[in-house]
């Protein structure tokens, strides 16, 4: 799959699981907001989260991308009714990335990346704000408890099962099903 092809997935979800395994062998896994820029998808955590001090500079990493995800249950199926073979299933859409990850453990990087971040979520609002709203110590004294982390991306994998190997009429009663439940089909079945 081309990169290009799953930035606006990952764009839109905006953020990721990060998972490394340190020197002992463990894995660690933290939930980040992201910004993929080029070949690089960077965020922070806090430096409460141990995590960061347990990866390596240039050591293998998972960032994780999940979109919507839901239980399709059989009953569902417009098939159900003709032969019964019919099973429940999860529908869902991921994004991988892999690459070597290295940790920004300095306030101008990190300042930058949480303004970059801010921007990006802000920019459709109507008043947006900017971390340049807001008094420069204040920002100082809240840029200190967090840490950056930059994965360089080497390969992309993107995997979405939305219901697609199904017939139009299995994907229209999924569709129903998932409405009569509350929940809004357009982003967990495949038109």
């Amino acid at each position: 799959m081309d990169a290009d092809d799953v930035r606006p997935f990952v764009h839109a979800i905006a953020t990721a699981q990060l998972v490394t395994v340190g020197e002992d062998g463990v894995p660690d896994a933290t939930f980040l907001p992201v910004l993929w820029e080029g070949d690089r998808l960077v965020g922070h955590l806090a430096r409460a989260n141990g995590h960061w001090r347990r990866i390596v500079d240039g050591s293998p990493a998972l960032a994780i991308v999940t979109g919507p995800d839901t239980y399709v249950s059989p009953s569902w199926y417009a098939t159900k009714a003709e032969h019964g073979k019919v099973v429940p299933t999860w529908n869902y859409s991921v994004v991988h990335l892999r690459g070597s990850v290295d940790v920004h453990d300095d306030p101008a990087w990190v300042r930058a990346l949480v303004t970059r971040l801010t921007d990006r979520h802000e920019s459709a609002r109507a008043e947006p704000w900017a971390v340049s709203d807001a008094p420069p110590d204040y920002i100082d004294k809240n840029v200190r408890p967090i840490v950056g982390v930059e994965l360089v991306v080497s390969s992309v994998e993107a995997k979405a099962k939305l219901s697609q190997n199904r017939s139009d009429e299995d994907r229209a009663g999924v569709a129903h099903g998932l409405s009569a439940d509350g929940r809004d089909p357009s982003r967990l079945v495949t038109e």
